[in-house]
């Protein structure tokens, strides 16, 4: 095992059962009061089992569940083969909509290294060198250069072209390419512009659509399962019907409204589209949004046809093919209900997938306007179509501003305009708006809980997001009396956020909540009689 300090990008074909590890000595210190010893649960190591199936050579840890050691060398070379055919297709214009970026980012790195006190993970690590964002950009471009230019071919290490490519340098880079959140943060600070993420997400392809590789949360159970049920979560339609009769029932007997959830309405002006996970793990959420579209009489309908319901679309974190699929699906489901526009619920990546990626896969008449939900809270708000009492909402809230509405979008200001409207204690995270950390669960690590990824996730992608929440709260967090609560309005960022406050105990221990945004905007109406968050009943 090298010292991550001495690690180079030529390294990554070493031999060693494990290049570097996550020294717990060297994280990122978390603020009070979690500083004390016995406050965070302890690492540990990658059982042998692991070693010997999957490929924890990298940092001990598991990303890549279905990415299993060859038994022969035949197998070995064909998998090496196969990823240089790959790579290969990158460069060329078979990569549509991705070749100029990518080309850009790949060729023009000046190697001032400012992205990396800019990376989340690479900080929160310790500064350990494999989590640098310009590593893995190395390692690729060492590749391309030994394999695919005249120098390199004849030179080798003389011009760069200096690394082993065997099983364990490819699979390496595979399990470096979900070690990234995509969060952008880098690209950002980059003062040429450049996106080490394009270069991630590039890898991650080849694995899926040359090599047939991705981690079983977000291909089999997420995409497959979503073309062929409805739903990244399974749920059928027959399943998600008697889901929205329930949700019906509930709100009547817990909140006194009686509402009808429109399904499948011709016409409407609003198609809403949910992370269907919300009605498995959190139906308070969809719950909201059906009682503030009421209250403020919107035209709106959900839709029941395949995909209609879900506008989960894991396909944009690894395998363009997948995402178009899905994209297609759902422009698809609304072009038949006949609705004005499509509104994306509280999902981050949901919203890139319709606004961003999905717009460029639709033309002419098949397109429908889509539109995210966060201006349209904002407007119920500004232009008084809902009453409401912030007194209700009188306890410390801070936002986590996800980051494909914010830094991937520009949807900054709706959410804390509303927020400031309803929470008299609202206070910003640090830093915040386009310059706020990823929650830690971006590209898919928010569902991806195979082997020991979770511990990664939580003790090194999550831990800057659970300083910033330590930090929003100093002024209180000692009193495990009074509730605190981190508004974040996107299912994949609440999974993350729901995660760390478990794994280090901080709902049980200091009272701090987590939600949505249209649980607050419900808790405050004037028309709600109780509660609406469980946490503030008495």
């Amino acid at each position: 095992m090298i010292d991550h300090k001495n690690l180079r990008p030529k390294d990554m074909g070493r031999s060693d059962e494990q290049l570097v590890r996550v020294n717990p000595r060297e994280l990122m210190p978390l603020l009070p009061p979690y500083d004390q010893p016995g406050m965070e649960p302890p690492l540990t190591d990658p059982k042998p089992a692991w070693r010997e199936k999957f490929c924890t050579s990298l940092d001990g840890y598991v990303g890549i569940d279905t990415l299993t050691r060859p038994k022969t060398k035949e197998e070995e070379n064909k998998f090496v083969q196969m990823f240089l055919n790959g790579l290969e297709k990158s460069f060329s214009d078979g990569n549509n909509g991705a070749l100029q970026p990518f080309l850009l980012s790949f060729e023009y790195c000046a190697k001032c290294d400012t992205c990396s006190s800019a990376c989340h993970v690479y900080e929160a690590s310790g500064k350990n060198e494999v989590y640098r964002p310009i590593f893995r950009s190395e390692v690729l471009r060492k590749i391309v250069k030994k394999y695919f230019t005249k120098s390199g071919k004849l030179l080798g290490g003389f011009v760069g072209a200096d690394i082993d490519v065997n099983w364990e340098t490819i699979a390496r880079l595979g399990e470096l390419a979900y070690r990234c959140n995509l969060c952008r943060r880098c690209a950002q600070t980059c003062p040429l512009g450049l996106d080490n993420s394009i270069l991630t997400k590039e890898i991650r392809k080849i694995f899926s659509q040359e090599m047939g590789i991705a981690p079983l949360p977000l291909h089999t159970k997420g995409t497959v399962l979503q073309l062929k049920t409805g739903s990244s979560t399974g749920i059928t339609k027959p399943a998600f019907l008697d889901t929205i009769e329930f949700l019906e029932e509930d709100i009547e007997e817990k909140y006194g409204y009686k509402i009808k959830f429109p399904i499948d309405k011709k016409g409407a002006d609003i198609l809403l589209i949910h992370n269907a996970g919300e009605f498995m793990a959190w139906p308070e959420n969809p719950i909201a949004f059906a009682i503030l579209f009421e209250e403020a009489g919107l035209d709106w309908t959900l839709s029941s046809e395949i995909a209609g319901y879900d506008n989960v679309n894991y396909g944009i974190w690894y395998d363009d093919f997948q995402a178009k699929k899905l994209a297609l699906l759902q422009m698809k489901a609304a072009k038949e209900l006949g609705v004005k526009r499509i509104v994306i619920a509280e999902c981050g990546h949901a919203h890139k997938a319709a606004m961003i990626v999905g717009d460029r896969m639709t033309y002419g008449d098949d397109k429908i306007p889509v539109e995210s939900c966060l201006p349209l809270l904002w407007d119920l708000v500004e232009n008084k179509r809902l009453k409401l009492d912030s007194s209700k909402n009188n306890f410390p809230v801070t936002l986590h501003d996800p980051c494909n509405y914010v830094r991937g979008m520009g949807i900054v200001e709706p959410q804390r305009n509303v927020l400031k409207e309803i929470c008299p204690q609202f206070r910003e995270m640090t830093p915040h708006g386009v310059n706020n950390y990823c929650c830690g669960g971006g590209s898919g690590f928010a569902i991806t809980n195979s082997v020991n990824f979770s511990e990664w996730r939580n003790k090194v992608s999550s831990r800057m997001k659970f300083n910033q929440i330590l930090g929003a709260f100093q002024d209180t967090m000692a009193d495990s009396n009074q509730p605190k609560y981190v508004c974040a309005p996107c299912s994949n960022c609440k999974g993350a956020i729901r995660d760390i406050l478990e794994f280090y105990e901080a709902t049980t221990k200091f009272n701090v909540q987590y939600g949505g945004l249209v649980e607050l905007m419900v808790n405050a109406l004037v028309s709600m009689k109780k509660p609406f968050m469980e946490f503030l009943e008495e």
